[in-house]
């Protein structure tokens, strides 16, 4: 049967070797890698036009949700700041020149912040993301000034912690008329009835802060003796419950804003709107406390609002950034 089919080819065909055409195989190549690397291209353009536009969603995506926690327009608050700075300095509690001194080396110091050092007349207080370090300062020397029990019988005074003048919030106060403990608890701007203290004491055992552990109960800080004065302030002018949460959380995010943005993100993945937080639950230990906020970010993964995990605690310039906002523990 082989010797057959082997008959049945023709000669010349048995004969001749079969070489393909070198030329063919040269057309068809180049073609072949023609189309590859046609739609190699388009693929790569594909796909990068793809991570272009998930990087643009990003980005309008983040942009939103900063303009929820942090409006660039500012938020003004429901409190009258009148001549308050002029009450602060006459009482020796900000030293003027050494407050402006600090700003004018930044080449920081601006009419607005002027205004409400010497002003008599000023509005409600607006807080912006330029002047939060600023409203920061003048709010720590409210807290720190007024007299208060909170200051005088509360964690502050607490002989175990060593003393009130042994933290940030007292021993980092430069930029008064003499030694600060002189100011602590030591003038009456407020004349708080039983209720209105008794609400000042309520709403500052729930609000805590990212850069440490402590309510603003315990103000050992800058920003915790800060958020007190602006309860006191609030309490004395009549400002609801409701309210003072809202401007508590607020004025919080602002002082922290990293912080802030990133568990607005965390509730944005719970399916919670920024607009519908409840301000008493997030300002409370679990969300607001650094202990707290640590535990959110660690159930969470690739936040793109990680920036920095609080502020310190220390007189700081308007800072034009989120970033330069955060300092630390000192003028």
């Amino acid at each position: 049967m082989e010797n057959k089919l082997q008959n049945d080819v023709p000669e010349e065909f048995s004969r001749k070797k079969i070489v393909p055409d070198v030329t063919v195989i040269l057309i068809s190549s180049i073609i072949l890698a023609g189309t590859w690397i046609y739609t190699s291209g388009v693929t790569n353009r594909v796909g990068q036009q793809s991570a272009n536009t998930l990087f643009n969603q990003e980005n309008v995506s983040a942009s939103e949700l900063e303009e929820k926690v942090l409006p660039s327009k500012g938020v003004t608050l429901p409190v009258e700041w009148g001549d308050m700075g002029s009450q602060l300095v006459d009482k020796g509690v900000i030293d003027a020149g050494k407050l402006k001194d600090i700003y004018e080396k930044r080449n920081n110091f601006t009419d607005e912040y002027q205004k409400l050092l010497s002003g008599k007349n000023n509005g409600k207080l607006k807080i912006t993301n330029k002047n939060s370090g600023y409203i920061l300062n003048l709010l720590w020397a409210v807290g720190l000034a007024n007299k208060n029990p909170i200051l005088e019988t509360g964690e502050m005074s607490d002989p175990s912690f060593g003393g009130a003048q042994s933290f940030a919030s007292t021993g980092g106060w430069t930029v008064s008329d003499g030694d600060p403990m002189d100011h602590f608890s030591g003038h009456k701007f407020f004349n708080l009835t039983v209720e209105q203290q008794a609400l000042v004491d309520k709403i500052s055992r729930g609000i805590y802060r990212p850069c440490c552990g402590n309510s603003t109960h315990f103000p050992d800080c800058n920003h915790g003796m800060a958020m007190l004065g602006l309860l006191e302030m609030m309490a004395f002018q009549g400002v609801s419950e409701q309210d003072m949460w809202k401007t508590a959380l607020v004025v919080n995010s602002y002082w922290f804003p990293n912080n802030y943005l990133a568990i607005a993100e965390y509730m944005g993945k719970k399916g919670v709107d920024w607009a519908d937080v409840d301000p008493q639950e997030i300002l409370g230990f679990d969300y607001s406390s650094s202990q707290g906020y640590k535990n959110i970010v660690s159930k969470t993964s690739g936040l793109r609002s990680q920036r920095g995990e609080g502020s310190g605690c220390g007189i700081d310039s308007s800072s034009s950034t989120k970033q330069e906002q955060q300092v630390g523990c000192g003028i």
